[in-house]
């Protein structure tokens, strides 16, 4: 069983509730981040030396964050627990909820294999985020974890929600924010207890964050001659739900030229691998496994493919992403490296035809580009590929919930 550890959490004082926590800055456009980091008393005010500064020494920059980090918690603007489990609840406009538990798991197990996962990583953007750790040593957004549900953890989750919440928000898209603080002994050993039972988590989204908090603890281990296992840098800021707590969308592609061939001969080429379908200019959203919507020259195709390509066994061959990957970005549209490709654009899905269109609208934005819609891995067929270390390629999958950043935070100092 992995490890699921208390921590002592870093959290905004009440009179700052409302300001400092955000959404994930990669939600936001450089203008918009520009003007969070006027907010006083805000995250983004925090980090403002690396989203803002114009400073190219960036090891600068973020010892200049840490600095901020700790001003705030010398001036009781951030308060820091003892040591707790947390209990996490979502509840998103259309009555939706997410729940469960943020603590920390261990790289260890993450390079032991008890935390699986099912996505590759881009090295660039791993080992920048490792530099971030590195320099400021806090870790304020969670690892989306996954595990098929245990009935004893809901039920001491359940028990749990009949207290108080220790934070109680609602954030600027309306989705309201409940957190326990758990640091009773005894409930604290009963969560332990059952979560012991647990044989794997699973990483859901945070590939890169969990890959660069692993490579921050190697290059801190190697130059820690007297390195146990239990530093704080040994550990990454987790948020673990079952599969009742998670939606898997999808996540779609735009590619941004066609590799010198016409509409003709990209048709034309596809019919190797593919029955092709005209659908005229009404979005097509992918309708099972094995069917890819394209977007191109203001009309919709749906790529069924060929059965003889099909495998039903869990292998690459039997993954959408890969197929669309194998026989159409590479094959055909010669990206080699579909990884790192600045070619690709990814675009949100939401499981509807409405991720479709928005697909359509960011692929219009420029002449020439295909945009292709891809169906949603299920719950299930992500276990199989993570258990049997099959790496689908970046971006597969779009899935919720999307937590807040800096609500509770993770000082690996």
């Amino acid at each position: 069983m992995p490890i699921f550890k208390p921590f002592r959490g870093i959290r905004p004082h009440e009179d700052f509730l409302d300001v400092f926590p955000t959404h994930p800055l990669d939600n936001f456009t450089q203008e918009e981040i520009n003007r969070k980091a006027q907010e006083d008393y805000s995250y983004v005010q925090m980090i403002k030396p690396y989203v803002v500064s114009k400073s190219k020494d960036i090891d600068r920059n973020l010892r200049k964050i840490r600095t901020n980090f700790e001003e705030l918690l010398d001036e009781k603007k951030l308060i820091q627990d003892a040591s707790s489990y947390y209990l996490y609840e979502q509840i998103k406009p259309d009555k939706t909820v997410f729940r469960g538990l943020l603590g920390l798991v261990s790289v260890e197990d993450f390079w032991d294999g008890k935390i699986k996962r099912h996505e590759s990583t881009i090295p660039q953007k791993k080992e920048k985020l490792a530099q971030y750790l590195d320099k400021v040593s806090l870790q304020a957004e969670p690892v989306l974890l996954t595990y098929p549900a245990n009935s004893k953890v809901e039920l001491l989750m359940n028990h749990e929600e009949k207290n108080v919440p220790l934070l109680n928000y609602y954030d600027s898209q309306g989705i309201r924010h409940k957190v326990w603080k758990i640091d009773n002994r005894l409930k604290m050993q009963q969560f332990k207890e059952v979560l012991e039972q647990i044989d794997s988590f699973y990483i859901a989204d945070g590939h890169h964050r969990i890959g660069s908090t692993a490579l921050n603890a190697k290059n801190h281990k190697e130059k820690n001659k007297k390195h146990k296992g239990t530093e704080a840098y040994n550990y990454v800021f987790s948020f673990i739900v079952s599969n009742q707590s998670i939606k898997i969308h999808d996540y779609n592609r735009i590619v941004k030229d066609r590799n010198g061939l016409t509409s003709e001969q990209i048709l034309e080429k596809l019919d190797r691998y593919f029955d092709i379908h005209d659908k005229g200019e009404e979005p097509y959203y992918p309708s099972q496994k094995f069917h890819i919507s394209m977007y191109m020259d203001g009309k919709f195709y749906s790529l069924h493919v060929k059965h003889s390509l099909r495998n039903a066994d869990v292998s690459k061959d039997n993954l959408d992403h890969h197929l669309l990957d194998k026989y159409v970005l590479k094959d055909i549209l010669a990206i080699e490296n579909t990884d790192s490709s600045d070619r690709i654009k990814y675009v949100k899905g939401n499981s509807t035809v409405e991720g479709i269109r928005k697909m359509k609208a960011e692929a219009d934005l420029d002449e020439g580009q295909i945009g292709f819609g891809v169906y949603p891995v299920s719950f299930n067929e992500m276990l199989k590929i993570s258990d049997n270390r099959i790496s689908m390629p970046p971006k597969c999958t779009y899935i919720e919930p999307k937590l807040i950043t800096a609500l509770v935070m993770y000082d690996m100092k």
